[in-house]
Protein backbone atom coordinates (compact mmCIF):
# COMPACT_ATOMS: atom_id res chain seq x y z
CA UNK A 1 0.00 0.00 0.00
CA UNK A 2 1.20 3.73 -0.82
CA UNK A 3 1.57 5.71 2.17
CA UNK A 4 1.15 9.04 3.08
CA UNK A 5 5.13 9.15 3.32
CA UNK A 6 5.23 7.90 -0.20
CA UNK A 7 7.18 10.13 -3.08
CA UNK A 8 5.59 11.08 -6.31
CA UNK A 9 6.82 8.78 -9.02
CA UNK A 10 10.19 9.75 -10.38
CA UNK A 11 12.43 8.87 -13.38
CA UNK A 12 15.29 6.39 -12.16
CA UNK A 13 18.15 8.68 -14.22
CA UNK A 14 16.98 11.74 -11.92
CA UNK A 15 18.99 12.58 -8.75
CA UNK A 16 17.33 12.12 -5.39
CA UNK A 17 16.17 15.25 -4.11
CA UNK A 18 15.68 16.34 -0.41
CA UNK A 19 12.14 15.70 0.52
CA UNK A 20 9.38 17.54 3.55
CA UNK A 21 5.99 15.82 4.27
CA UNK A 22 6.73 12.79 2.15
CA UNK A 23 6.62 15.27 -1.75
CA UNK A 24 10.33 15.89 -3.22
CA UNK A 25 10.63 19.40 -3.65
CA UNK A 26 12.32 18.76 -6.95
CA UNK A 27 8.91 16.65 -7.85
CA UNK A 28 6.38 19.84 -7.45
CA UNK A 29 5.27 22.35 -10.12
CA UNK A 30 6.64 25.61 -11.02
CA UNK A 31 5.43 28.38 -9.19
CA UNK A 32 4.28 29.44 -12.32
CA UNK A 33 2.18 26.60 -12.54
CA UNK A 34 0.94 26.23 -9.27
CA UNK A 35 -0.13 29.90 -9.52
CA UNK A 36 -2.61 29.26 -12.51
CA UNK A 37 -4.01 26.14 -10.73
CA UNK A 38 -4.62 28.71 -7.92
CA UNK A 39 -6.42 31.22 -11.05
CA UNK A 40 -8.28 28.07 -12.72
CA UNK A 41 -9.68 26.50 -9.16
CA UNK A 42 -10.90 30.40 -8.24
CA UNK A 43 -12.19 31.39 -11.20
CA UNK A 44 -14.72 28.68 -11.35
CA UNK A 45 -15.67 29.21 -7.67
CA UNK A 46 -16.00 32.83 -8.50
CA UNK A 47 -18.43 31.48 -10.59
CA UNK A 48 -20.25 29.50 -8.84
CA UNK A 49 -20.72 31.83 -6.14
CA UNK A 50 -21.30 34.89 -8.09
CA UNK A 51 -24.73 32.63 -9.22
CA UNK A 52 -25.78 32.89 -5.36
CA UNK A 53 -25.04 36.66 -4.87
CA UNK A 54 -26.37 38.20 -8.32
CA UNK A 55 -29.91 35.66 -6.96
CA UNK A 56 -29.23 36.98 -3.14
CA UNK A 57 -29.30 40.56 -3.68
CA UNK A 58 -32.04 40.64 -6.42
CA UNK A 59 -33.77 37.90 -4.46
CA UNK A 60 -36.75 41.22 -4.30
CA UNK A 61 -36.95 41.41 -8.32
CA UNK A 62 -37.19 37.42 -8.79
CA UNK A 63 -40.42 37.52 -5.83
CA UNK A 64 -42.24 39.99 -8.22
CA UNK A 65 -41.73 38.26 -11.38
CA UNK A 66 -41.91 34.49 -10.71
CA UNK A 67 -44.54 33.88 -8.20
CA UNK A 68 -48.06 35.90 -7.77
CA UNK A 69 -49.06 38.71 -5.57
CA UNK A 70 -49.57 37.56 -2.14
CA UNK A 71 -47.83 34.04 -2.20
CA UNK A 72 -45.22 34.85 0.33
CA UNK A 73 -43.21 35.62 -2.91
CA UNK A 74 -40.37 36.57 -0.85
CA UNK A 75 -40.00 33.19 1.14
CA UNK A 76 -40.68 31.26 -1.85
CA UNK A 77 -37.75 33.49 -3.59
CA UNK A 78 -35.22 32.10 -0.67
CA UNK A 79 -36.93 28.32 -0.32
CA UNK A 80 -36.29 28.48 -4.07
CA UNK A 81 -32.42 29.22 -3.44
CA UNK A 82 -32.60 25.95 -1.35
CA UNK A 83 -34.12 23.92 -3.91
CA UNK A 84 -30.70 24.37 -5.63
CA UNK A 85 -29.11 22.59 -2.60
CA UNK A 86 -31.50 19.80 -2.74
CA UNK A 87 -29.33 18.89 -5.99
CA UNK A 88 -26.19 19.51 -4.46
CA UNK A 89 -25.72 15.87 -2.92
CA UNK A 90 -26.77 14.15 -5.76
CA UNK A 91 -23.96 16.02 -7.38
CA UNK A 92 -21.37 15.18 -5.39
CA UNK A 93 -22.52 11.67 -5.24
CA UNK A 94 -22.07 11.02 -8.92
CA UNK A 95 -18.79 13.67 -9.43
CA UNK A 96 -16.89 13.46 -6.59
CA UNK A 97 -16.52 9.40 -7.49
CA UNK A 98 -15.98 10.14 -10.96
CA UNK A 99 -13.33 12.50 -10.01
CA UNK A 100 -11.28 9.89 -8.17
CA UNK A 101 -11.67 7.57 -10.99
CA UNK A 102 -11.20 9.61 -14.26
CA UNK A 103 -9.43 12.56 -12.24
CA UNK A 104 -10.40 15.92 -11.50
CA UNK A 105 -8.98 17.84 -14.20
CA UNK A 106 -12.07 16.26 -16.74
CA UNK A 107 -14.90 16.63 -13.56
CA UNK A 108 -14.21 20.21 -13.56
CA UNK A 109 -14.10 21.20 -17.25
CA UNK A 110 -17.12 19.77 -17.08
CA UNK A 111 -19.13 21.27 -14.05
CA UNK A 112 -17.68 24.95 -14.91
CA UNK A 113 -19.52 24.94 -18.31
CA UNK A 114 -22.99 23.24 -17.00
CA UNK A 115 -22.97 25.94 -14.10
CA UNK A 116 -22.54 29.05 -16.19
CA UNK A 117 -24.89 27.96 -18.39
CA UNK A 118 -27.73 27.07 -16.22
CA UNK A 119 -26.87 30.50 -14.51
CA UNK A 120 -27.29 32.94 -17.53
CA UNK A 121 -30.51 30.97 -18.82
CA UNK A 122 -32.44 32.39 -15.80
CA UNK A 123 -31.85 35.70 -17.29
CA UNK A 124 -34.25 34.76 -20.21
CA UNK A 125 -37.04 33.35 -18.08
CA UNK A 126 -40.55 34.22 -18.91
CA UNK A 127 -41.92 35.67 -16.10
CA UNK A 128 -45.49 34.42 -14.22
CA UNK A 129 -47.66 37.10 -15.63
CA UNK A 130 -46.34 35.70 -19.37
CA UNK A 131 -46.33 31.74 -18.72
CA UNK A 132 -48.40 31.37 -15.02
CA UNK A 133 -47.12 28.34 -12.98
CA UNK A 134 -44.62 27.71 -15.70
CA UNK A 135 -42.20 30.45 -14.51
CA UNK A 136 -41.22 29.39 -11.39
CA UNK A 137 -41.20 25.46 -12.18
CA UNK A 138 -38.79 26.95 -15.17
CA UNK A 139 -36.76 28.58 -12.35
CA UNK A 140 -36.52 25.73 -9.95
CA UNK A 141 -35.19 23.48 -12.97
CA UNK A 142 -32.16 25.83 -13.47
CA UNK A 143 -31.32 25.93 -9.94
CA UNK A 144 -31.33 22.20 -9.26
CA UNK A 145 -29.43 22.27 -12.46
CA UNK A 146 -26.99 24.54 -10.74
CA UNK A 147 -26.81 22.75 -7.85
CA UNK A 148 -25.77 19.19 -9.50
CA UNK A 149 -22.89 21.03 -11.12
CA UNK A 150 -22.26 22.47 -7.89
CA UNK A 151 -22.09 19.76 -6.21
CA UNK A 152 -18.93 18.45 -7.71
CA UNK A 153 -16.97 22.48 -8.86
CA UNK A 154 -16.59 23.25 -5.10
CA UNK A 155 -15.25 19.71 -3.57
CA UNK A 156 -12.93 19.33 -6.91
CA UNK A 157 -11.79 23.23 -6.98
CA UNK A 158 -10.73 22.70 -3.17
CA UNK A 159 -8.98 19.23 -4.09
CA UNK A 160 -7.56 20.26 -7.20
CA UNK A 161 -6.29 23.18 -5.38
CA UNK A 162 -4.83 21.66 -2.02
CA UNK A 163 -3.12 18.97 -4.74
CA UNK A 164 -1.05 21.31 -6.79
CA UNK A 165 -0.05 23.76 -3.29
CA UNK A 166 3.19 22.96 -1.62
CA UNK A 167 2.54 20.87 1.73
CA UNK A 168 3.91 24.28 4.25
CA UNK A 169 2.21 27.06 2.60
CA UNK A 170 -1.29 25.17 1.92
CA UNK A 171 -2.99 27.11 4.02
CA UNK A 172 -1.97 30.61 1.94
CA UNK A 173 -2.78 29.17 -1.78
CA UNK A 174 -6.05 27.78 -0.67
CA UNK A 175 -7.26 31.17 0.62
CA UNK A 176 -7.31 32.01 -2.73
CA UNK A 177 -10.26 29.83 -3.97
CA UNK A 178 -11.99 31.55 -0.88
CA UNK A 179 -11.09 34.60 -2.58
CA UNK A 180 -12.88 33.44 -5.64
CA UNK A 181 -15.94 32.51 -3.43
CA UNK A 182 -16.25 36.15 -1.89
CA UNK A 183 -14.94 37.75 -5.19
CA UNK A 184 -18.26 36.12 -6.87
CA UNK A 185 -20.14 37.59 -4.33
CA UNK A 186 -18.97 40.74 -4.50
CA UNK A 187 -19.16 41.17 -8.39
CA UNK A 188 -22.50 39.94 -8.27
CA UNK A 189 -23.24 43.15 -5.26
CA UNK A 190 -20.94 45.67 -7.36
CA UNK A 191 -22.87 44.66 -10.24
CA UNK A 192 -26.66 45.04 -9.02
CA UNK A 193 -25.19 48.39 -7.09
CA UNK A 194 -23.83 49.76 -10.36
CA UNK A 195 -27.04 48.96 -12.33
CA UNK A 196 -29.38 50.21 -9.64
CA UNK A 197 -27.60 53.94 -9.39
CA UNK A 198 -27.69 53.56 -13.63
CA UNK A 199 -31.09 52.52 -14.24
CA UNK A 200 -34.27 54.28 -13.21
CA UNK A 201 -36.17 51.77 -10.48
CA UNK A 202 -38.88 50.70 -13.32
CA UNK A 203 -36.13 49.96 -15.74
CA UNK A 204 -34.52 47.70 -12.99
CA UNK A 205 -37.52 46.21 -11.71
CA UNK A 206 -38.60 45.56 -15.64
CA UNK A 207 -35.60 44.17 -17.25
CA UNK A 208 -32.82 45.59 -15.49
CA UNK A 209 -32.32 42.46 -13.10
CA UNK A 210 -31.70 40.31 -15.43
CA UNK A 211 -28.05 41.79 -16.99
CA UNK A 212 -26.17 40.61 -14.07
CA UNK A 213 -27.06 36.69 -14.74
CA UNK A 214 -25.54 37.06 -18.71
CA UNK A 215 -22.12 37.50 -16.77
CA UNK A 216 -21.65 34.16 -15.66
CA UNK A 217 -20.82 32.58 -19.23
CA UNK A 218 -17.99 34.55 -20.08
CA UNK A 219 -16.89 33.72 -16.82
CA UNK A 220 -17.59 30.10 -16.95
CA UNK A 221 -15.67 29.96 -20.21
CA UNK A 222 -12.67 31.89 -19.25
CA UNK A 223 -12.46 29.22 -16.39
CA UNK A 224 -12.83 26.71 -18.76
CA UNK A 225 -9.75 27.90 -20.43
CA UNK A 226 -7.78 28.11 -17.03
CA UNK A 227 -8.24 24.75 -16.47
CA UNK A 228 -7.88 23.38 -19.88
CA UNK A 229 -4.04 24.21 -19.99
CA UNK A 230 -3.40 22.05 -16.64
CA UNK A 231 -2.36 18.71 -16.48
CA UNK A 232 -3.90 16.86 -13.42
CA UNK A 233 -2.91 17.30 -9.77
CA UNK A 234 0.94 15.91 -8.85
CA UNK A 235 -1.04 13.71 -6.85
CA UNK A 236 -3.65 12.00 -8.96
CA UNK A 237 -1.11 11.61 -11.49
CA UNK A 238 0.88 9.61 -8.60
CA UNK A 239 -2.07 7.59 -7.83
CA UNK A 240 -2.68 6.66 -11.48
CA UNK A 241 1.20 5.41 -11.46
CA UNK A 242 1.27 3.21 -8.54
CA UNK A 243 -2.11 1.47 -9.92
CA UNK A 244 -4.34 2.99 -6.65
CA UNK A 245 -7.15 5.04 -8.72
CA UNK A 246 -10.46 3.89 -8.18
CA UNK A 247 -11.15 1.16 -10.63
CA UNK A 248 -14.87 2.28 -10.31
CA UNK A 249 -16.52 4.78 -8.99
CA UNK A 250 -19.36 2.50 -7.48
CA UNK A 251 -16.41 0.86 -5.78
CA UNK A 252 -14.67 4.29 -4.64
CA UNK A 253 -17.74 5.47 -3.27
CA UNK A 254 -18.47 2.69 -1.32
CA UNK A 255 -15.09 2.13 -0.09
CA UNK A 256 -15.22 6.08 1.46
CA UNK A 257 -18.56 5.52 3.20
CA UNK A 258 -17.21 1.94 4.88
CA UNK A 259 -13.68 2.94 5.59
CA UNK A 260 -13.60 6.49 6.16
CA UNK A 261 -16.78 6.76 8.17
CA UNK A 262 -15.09 8.79 11.07
CA UNK A 263 -13.45 11.93 9.20
CA UNK A 264 -17.01 12.27 7.38
CA UNK A 265 -18.70 12.73 11.16
CA UNK A 266 -16.13 15.17 11.68
CA UNK A 267 -15.86 17.13 8.42
CA UNK A 268 -19.73 16.85 8.70
CA UNK A 269 -19.86 18.72 12.56
CA UNK A 270 -17.53 21.97 10.58
CA UNK A 271 -19.73 22.13 7.67
CA UNK A 272 -22.81 22.90 10.20
CA UNK A 273 -21.36 25.87 11.14
CA UNK A 274 -19.63 27.15 7.96
CA UNK A 275 -22.71 26.92 6.06
CA UNK A 276 -25.34 28.28 8.45
CA UNK A 277 -22.71 31.36 8.84
CA UNK A 278 -22.10 32.24 5.21
CA UNK A 279 -25.60 31.86 4.09
CA UNK A 280 -26.93 33.77 7.12
CA UNK A 281 -24.49 36.35 6.38
CA UNK A 282 -23.73 36.31 2.75
CA UNK A 283 -26.67 35.14 1.15
CA UNK A 284 -29.76 36.31 3.66
CA UNK A 285 -28.43 39.30 4.91
CA UNK A 286 -29.04 41.35 1.62
CA UNK A 287 -33.09 40.81 1.88
CA UNK A 288 -32.40 41.07 5.95
CA UNK A 289 -31.56 44.86 6.19
CA UNK A 290 -33.76 45.93 3.16
CA UNK A 291 -36.95 44.45 4.41
CA UNK A 292 -36.62 43.92 7.93
CA UNK A 293 -34.03 46.32 8.81
CA UNK A 294 -35.53 49.12 6.98
CA UNK A 295 -32.42 50.05 4.66
CA UNK A 296 -32.78 51.26 1.23
CA UNK A 297 -31.34 49.00 -1.29
CA UNK A 298 -28.40 50.36 -2.24
CA UNK A 299 -27.28 50.71 1.63
CA UNK A 300 -27.95 47.61 2.01
CA UNK A 301 -25.90 46.37 -0.67
CA UNK A 302 -23.22 49.25 0.44
CA UNK A 303 -22.97 47.24 3.93
CA UNK A 304 -22.55 43.62 2.34
CA UNK A 305 -20.40 45.38 -0.19
CA UNK A 306 -17.85 46.86 2.19
CA UNK A 307 -17.66 43.76 4.69
CA UNK A 308 -17.07 41.65 1.59
CA UNK A 309 -14.35 43.70 0.42
CA UNK A 310 -12.60 43.86 3.94
CA UNK A 311 -12.93 39.87 4.42
CA UNK A 312 -11.22 39.56 0.73
CA UNK A 313 -8.16 41.68 1.48
CA UNK A 314 -8.00 39.31 5.09
CA UNK A 315 -8.08 35.89 3.26
CA UNK A 316 -4.35 35.24 2.31
CA UNK A 317 -2.84 36.55 5.59
CA UNK A 318 -5.45 34.23 7.06
CA UNK A 319 -4.72 31.60 5.34
CA UNK A 320 -1.27 32.06 5.72
CA UNK A 321 -1.37 32.38 9.43
CA UNK A 322 -2.48 28.41 9.66
CA UNK A 323 0.20 27.37 7.87
CA UNK A 324 2.12 28.69 10.90
CA UNK A 325 -0.02 27.67 14.15
CA UNK A 326 -1.95 25.02 12.27
CA UNK A 327 -5.87 25.01 10.72
CA UNK A 328 -7.50 23.82 14.25
CA UNK A 329 -6.17 26.88 15.99
CA UNK A 330 -7.74 28.98 13.05
CA UNK A 331 -11.33 27.25 13.68
CA UNK A 332 -11.56 27.21 17.58
CA UNK A 333 -11.03 31.30 17.38
CA UNK A 334 -13.73 31.51 14.97
CA UNK A 335 -16.00 29.03 16.45
CA UNK A 336 -15.38 31.06 19.85
CA UNK A 337 -15.40 34.62 18.43
CA UNK A 338 -18.75 33.77 16.55
CA UNK A 339 -20.77 32.44 19.26
CA UNK A 340 -20.25 35.16 21.77
CA UNK A 341 -19.93 38.04 19.64
CA UNK A 342 -23.35 36.99 16.99
CA UNK A 343 -25.94 38.41 19.36
CA UNK A 344 -24.52 41.82 19.94
CA UNK A 345 -23.72 42.48 16.52
CA UNK A 346 -27.14 41.95 15.11
CA UNK A 347 -28.40 43.98 17.72
CA UNK A 348 -25.74 46.62 16.73
CA UNK A 349 -27.00 46.00 13.18
CA UNK A 350 -30.44 47.04 13.84
CA UNK A 351 -29.14 50.69 15.30
CA UNK A 352 -28.72 52.49 11.66
CA UNK A 353 -26.83 51.96 8.60
CA UNK A 354 -22.84 52.63 9.54
CA UNK A 355 -23.41 50.79 13.23
CA UNK A 356 -24.91 47.73 10.38
CA UNK A 357 -21.48 48.43 8.66
CA UNK A 358 -19.31 47.40 11.79
CA UNK A 359 -21.70 44.49 12.95
CA UNK A 360 -21.42 42.89 9.93
CA UNK A 361 -17.68 43.59 9.42
CA UNK A 362 -17.53 41.87 12.90
CA UNK A 363 -18.85 38.96 12.08
CA UNK A 364 -17.62 38.61 8.69
CA UNK A 365 -13.81 38.78 10.21
CA UNK A 366 -14.88 36.17 12.83
CA UNK A 367 -15.88 34.10 10.31
CA UNK A 368 -12.87 34.23 8.03
CA UNK A 369 -10.74 31.45 10.26
CA UNK A 370 -13.33 29.36 8.91
CA UNK A 371 -13.64 30.46 5.22
CA UNK A 372 -9.97 31.32 4.72
CA UNK A 373 -8.71 27.61 5.60
CA UNK A 374 -11.38 25.22 3.69
CA UNK A 375 -9.15 24.27 0.97
CA UNK A 376 -6.11 23.26 3.10
CA UNK A 377 -8.67 21.10 5.81
CA UNK A 378 -11.65 19.72 4.26
CA UNK A 379 -9.13 17.93 1.30
CA UNK A 380 -6.97 16.80 3.86
CA UNK A 381 -9.46 15.03 6.28
CA UNK A 382 -8.93 11.96 3.17
CA UNK A 383 -6.63 10.15 1.38
CA UNK A 384 -5.69 10.91 -1.97
CA UNK A 385 -7.77 7.68 -3.54
CA UNK A 386 -11.06 8.58 -1.92
CA UNK A 387 -10.23 12.58 -1.74
CA UNK A 388 -12.61 14.29 -4.05
CA UNK A 389 -15.40 12.13 -3.19
CA UNK A 390 -15.02 12.33 0.63
CA UNK A 391 -15.00 16.03 0.03
CA UNK A 392 -17.80 16.45 -2.56
CA UNK A 393 -20.34 14.45 -0.67
CA UNK A 394 -19.77 14.86 3.24
CA UNK A 395 -19.36 18.94 2.08
CA UNK A 396 -22.87 19.13 -0.53
CA UNK A 397 -24.90 16.61 1.96
CA UNK A 398 -24.86 18.86 4.95
CA UNK A 399 -24.84 22.00 3.04
CA UNK A 400 -27.86 21.23 1.53
CA UNK A 401 -29.44 21.01 4.91
CA UNK A 402 -27.97 23.99 6.56
CA UNK A 403 -26.69 25.86 4.22
CA UNK A 404 -29.11 26.17 1.49
CA UNK A 405 -31.86 26.27 4.34
CA UNK A 406 -30.72 29.35 6.29
CA UNK A 407 -32.42 32.17 4.53
CA UNK A 408 -35.75 30.43 4.22
CA UNK A 409 -35.13 29.52 8.37
CA UNK A 410 -34.44 32.78 8.90
CA UNK A 411 -36.82 34.46 6.63
CA UNK A 412 -39.83 32.25 8.37
CA UNK A 413 -38.96 32.63 11.79
CA UNK A 414 -38.06 36.44 11.91
CA UNK A 415 -41.57 37.38 9.56
CA UNK A 416 -43.38 34.88 12.15
CA UNK A 417 -41.82 36.09 15.82
CA UNK A 418 -40.82 39.62 14.93
CA UNK A 419 -37.58 38.14 16.63
CA UNK A 420 -34.87 40.16 14.33
CA UNK A 421 -32.08 38.65 16.00
CA UNK A 422 -32.87 34.89 15.47
CA UNK A 423 -30.23 34.97 12.53
CA UNK A 424 -27.59 35.08 15.34
CA UNK A 425 -29.00 32.45 17.65
CA UNK A 426 -29.04 30.45 14.64
CA UNK A 427 -25.22 30.89 13.80
CA UNK A 428 -24.77 30.46 17.61
CA UNK A 429 -26.51 26.81 17.15
CA UNK A 430 -24.56 26.31 14.20
CA UNK A 431 -20.97 26.42 16.40
CA UNK A 432 -22.03 24.28 18.50
CA UNK A 433 -21.61 21.15 16.39
CA UNK A 434 -18.16 22.49 15.27
CA UNK A 435 -17.38 22.93 18.50
CA UNK A 436 -18.03 19.29 19.29
CA UNK A 437 -16.72 18.27 15.70
CA UNK A 438 -12.92 19.83 16.89
CA UNK A 439 -12.43 18.17 19.54
CA UNK A 440 -11.89 14.88 16.97
CA UNK A 441 -10.43 16.86 13.67
CA UNK A 442 -6.37 16.04 13.15
CA UNK A 443 -4.17 18.64 12.63
CA UNK A 444 -3.06 18.42 8.83
CA UNK A 445 -1.12 21.65 8.59
CA UNK A 446 1.73 20.70 6.10
CA UNK A 447 1.31 17.30 6.23
CA UNK A 448 1.91 15.90 2.69
CA UNK A 449 -1.11 14.62 0.64
CA UNK A 450 0.42 11.90 -1.20
CA UNK A 451 -0.91 8.24 -0.67
CA UNK A 452 -3.74 6.08 0.45
CA UNK A 453 -3.38 6.89 4.44
CA UNK A 454 -5.51 9.83 5.98
CA UNK A 455 -3.34 12.76 6.74
CA UNK A 456 -1.95 13.67 10.19
CA UNK A 457 0.81 16.68 10.60
CA UNK A 458 3.71 16.41 12.92
CA UNK A 459 4.91 19.09 14.91
CA UNK A 460 7.80 20.15 12.92
CA UNK A 461 5.74 19.81 10.01
CA UNK A 462 4.10 23.51 9.92
CA UNK A 463 5.32 26.53 11.71
CA UNK A 464 8.04 29.43 10.68
CA UNK A 465 11.23 27.10 10.48
CA UNK A 466 9.49 24.45 8.45
CA UNK A 467 7.85 26.95 5.56
CA UNK A 468 11.19 28.89 5.59
CA UNK A 469 13.36 25.55 4.83
CA UNK A 470 10.72 24.73 2.40
CA UNK A 471 10.67 27.78 0.88
CA UNK A 472 14.47 27.29 0.39
CA UNK A 473 14.50 24.11 -0.91
CA UNK A 474 12.25 24.94 -3.86
CA UNK A 475 14.39 27.89 -4.69
CA UNK A 476 17.32 25.31 -4.53
CA UNK A 477 15.19 22.96 -6.74
CA UNK A 478 14.12 26.33 -9.34
CA UNK A 479 10.62 25.80 -8.13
Amino acid sequence: MNTSSAAPFKHPDEPPTTTTGGTPFADLPPRKTIKEAVAASAMGNATEWYDYGVYAVVATYIASHFFPEGSAAQFWTYAFLAISFIARPFGGFIWGPLGDRLGRKHVLALTIIIMSLATTLIGVLPTYEQVGILAPILLAVLRIVQGFSTGGEYGGAATFMAEYAPDKRRGRYGSFLEFGTLGGFALGTIVVLILQLILSEDAMASWGWRLPFFLALPMGLIGLYLRSRLDETPVFQDLEHEGEAQQSAVHGLVNLIRDYWKPILTMAGLVIPLNIANYTLLTYMPGYLETKINMSANESLATILIGEVIMMALLPFCGGLSDVIGRKKMWWTSMIGLFVMALPMYYLMGQGFVWAIIGFAVLGLLYIPQLSTISATFPAMFPAHVRFAGFAVTYNVFTSFFGGTAAPINEAVVSATGFLEFPAVYVMFGCLFGIVALFFLKETAGASLVGTDVPESQPDDYGVEAITAETQALDDCGR
